[in-house]
């Protein structure tokens, strides 16, 4: 049986995007060129992005990348 992660937070766009400095317009360009995490789905007008996918994307800036 797979351990599930107790402790995952979703942050929602608001949150991601005080996170990262970016305006919505860039946040979605970086998504579509595959530079910056894609959402999951919550609902029909809700998305997310877990915690640890934004705090990575951060960390990859340090290493001098965008991913």
């Amino acid at each position: 049986m797979p351990e599930i992660q107790t402790n995952l937070r979703l942050l929602r766009q608001a949150s991601v995007l005080e996170r990262v400095a970016l305006s919505k317009t860039e946040l979605y360009r970086r998504i579509e060129a595959g530079t910056f995490p894609k959402p999951m789905k919550l609902g029909i007008r809700a998305v997310a992005w877990t915690e640890s996918s934004i705090n990575e994307w951060i960390a990859s800036l340090s290493q001098g990348g965008s991913k």
